[in-house]
């Protein structure tokens, strides 16, 4: 028999064994956004210019596409904080002028925070419970991932440390640069967040591009394997105080046009979200792993030109992105485009066929089959997940089980799925995917409640 200490060691060994054992997506997942929806596709487009000025109106909603009243960046279920919308965020001109202290170890805080805290009631109602994403670029938190452009910010921090003490050698400049940059950065955005989730409780709190995987090399290696740098891990897990007070995850899966229809890009997205599920599984809180939404775009990054209309494959780049995301068991993605989308009569009315259309017909296809393995796999207590990581199964309705339908008008209604699951399709499902459940419920088809 064991001791109680013994005990207590051996039940420790015991956890310890079996989490080691465990594959990165084990831990509960947060229920899911919207009720019954295990993966959703978020409108992040202010496409109602197109209605106001050319008369092109979007039917959005019916095929899981979650919009805002007058589909604009900023609403109740949806809403972005750029640069100069959230308080006095610092950062530095491309001229060289610092705002609002230039660098965040100089940031008024506590007039941040007052502002940002009259921004948030000004615009969330008290009962939000949509997206609330921060986009803040122009410097990141870890000193050592400020490079190219953002050396500024390091070049600066030193100029300042210079100043308090010239007596200082560089090398000691450089910590002390570091340190101070480092801290007044974790006090800026990890406050913020803070400051969101106290205000508006059930919103979804979290940085866009956060985690990011630097796998940008695609360019430069001839055998891409779209892995990420082998440093991400180790400096995304050094930023833990930052998922900790996020309640989502926003990566970027933005697609450059050199990837259209390619493995690369397929390999690019795969490791961006997988690393982002690694993160939310490995700093989960007691609601369970933090929900991940990949951002994507309808087009190539810096053009018009829409996913899957490059290339040899009708639905490639479609597949690569929401497709991916959704059979890596993140809880959704989050579509975004600028106003370049509804700048003329003629580029409204493309992106509505898009929607209506390719865009449209694919989502329907997805969000369905993610919701039928959920229901026949999990229980409906869970989100599917591929077994095998690296595996090209994805979801995707069976065109012998299953009809897209196209809407009465491109203006009016939205596609639909027709159809059931087939013993083949529900054996395909088994083979290829895992279930992922719910904060609440275990088992392998996330059968038995956890009371």
């Amino acid at each position: 028999m064991f001791s109680g200490t013994a005990f207590l060691a051996a039940s420790a060994l015991l956890v310890a064994a079996v989490q080691a054992n465990m594959g990165p997506l084990e831990t509960m997942a947060a229920p899911p956004i919207v009720h019954h929806k295990p993966f959703v596709v978020v409108w992040n487009m202010p496409t109602s210019r197109c209605q106001s000025k050319f008369g092109v109106t979007f039917d959005l909603a019916m095929f899981d596409i979650v919009e805002n009243q007058q589909e604009s960046f900023q609403g109740q279920n949806m809403t972005i904080f750029y640069r100069d919308s959230l308080g006095q965020y610092p950062y530095i001109t491309p001229e060289g002028e610092l705002t609002n202290g230039g660098v965040p170890q100089e940031a008024p805080i506590e007039k941040h925070l007052s502002t940002a805290k009259l921004e948030m009631e000004e615009l969330l109602r008290e009962d939000f419970s949509g997206l609330a994403v921060i986009d803040w670029e122009e410097w990141r938190p870890l000193w050592a991932r400020n490079w190219g452009s953002m050396r500024k910010y390091r070049r600066v921090s030193e100029a300042l440390v210079r100043l308090r003490h010239p007596e200082l050698p560089e090398k000691k400049v450089r910590e002390t640069a570091k340190m101070e940059f480092e801290m007044g950065a974790r006090e800026l955005m990890s406050r913020t967040l803070q400051l969101g989730s106290q205000l508006r409780p059930s919103g979804m709190w979290g940085y866009y591009k956060f985690p990011d995987c630097y796998n940008y090399n695609w360019k430069k290696v001839v055998n891409y394997t779209g892995r990420c740098h082998p440093k991400d891990p180790e400096r995304n897990d050094r930023l833990a105080w930052l998922w900790r007070g996020s309640t989502a995850l926003y990566p970027s899966i933005y697609l450059n046009r050199p990837l259209a229809s390619s493995e690369k890009g397929a390999l690019y997205v795969r490791y961006r979200v997988l690393e982002a599920m690694r993160v939310a599984t490995s700093f989960a809180s007691a609601s369970g792993s933090l929900p991940v939404l990949p951002y994507a775009r309808v087009a190539f990054t810096h053009s018009l030109k829409y996913l899957s209309q490059v290339g040899t494959s009708a639905l490639l780049d479609l597949e690569h992105t929401i497709g991916e995301s959704a059979s890596l068991g993140a809880a959704g993605v989050v579509l975004w485009g600028d106003l370049s989308f509804a700048r003329t009569q003629h580029t409204c009315e493309e992106l509505q066929q898009y929607v209506s259309g390719v865009l449209g017909r694919y989502v329907v296809n997805v969000t369905t089959a993610a919701q039928q393995c959920s229901a026949r796999l999990c229980s409906g207590n869970g989100r599917c997940a591929r077994g095998d990581q690296n595996s090209d199964a994805r979801f995707h309705l069976s065109p012998y089980s299953f009809q897209i339908m196209p809407p009465p008008s491109p203006s009016r209604g939205a596609p639909s799925a027709r159809g059931e699951l087939s013993e083949r399709d529900l054996r395909q499902l088994q083979d290829s995917f895992r279930c992922v459940c719910y904060r609440g419920w275990s088992g392998l088809r996330c059968q038995n409640q956890i009371l």
